[in-house]
């Protein structure tokens, strides 16, 4: 069974939590969000999700190296309250990096990229992400795309969740391709 994770905290944008989660299911994979805490976590707009794994869980040497093998495809969705957290946790950005070095693919919308730039994976490649952040990725060493998908090898990025559609579709695609 082809397996997803999702790397999020409370607070999430709903929509770019609750539609790749229900999309990748639709697409055959079993889907496990990874947050603050285990148990229900809220969006933003007040809907929840069963999270069943904790990012503290990331600074087990064992489970670490178990997780990066484990899954197929990493989804990291926006959310400008959660990102603000989830990016300082080093261990999670620690666990980006190693499954960038991997070739392994990451599908990235919105504020997304944050966790990607704090991650060191955005140097020479095109990245997109909410308008905000623009100067953000450019300063990151990555050079900026304002494009409803935009695909960087292993990374797939989208800056807005209206293109949740072309973008899920573009990240199911690679892994596909990947794994062939």
């Amino acid at each position: 069974m082809k397996k997803a994770l999702m790397l999020t905290f409370s607070k999430y944008q709903d929509h770019e939590v609750i539609y790749p989660y229900y999309r990748a299911t639709e697409d055959g994979y079993d889907v496990d969000i990874m947050a603050d805490s285990t148990g229900r976590i809220f969006g933003i707009m007040g809907t929840y999700m069963e999270c069943a794994r904790s990012v503290d869980e990331l600074n087990n040497a064992r489970v670490f190296n178990k997780t990066l093998q484990e899954y197929d495809l990493l989804i990291i969705p926006g959310g400008v309250k959660s990102l603000e957290k989830l990016r300082q946790e080093e261990q999670v950005l620690n666990f980006i990096k190693q499954w960038d070095e991997q070739g392994k693919v990451i599908a990235c919308i919105c504020h997304g990229a944050q966790l990607l730039i704090s991650a060191g994976v955005t140097k020479g490649r095109d990245i997109s992400g909410y308008y905000s952040i623009k100067d953000d990725i450019s300063n990151s060493g990555a050079n900026y795309v304002d494009a409803p998908v935009v695909d960087a090898g292993n990374i797939i990025t989208s800056p807005h969740y209206k293109w949740m559609g072309p973008w899920m579709k573009a990240c199911l695609d690679r892994v596909e391709h990947t794994n062939r």
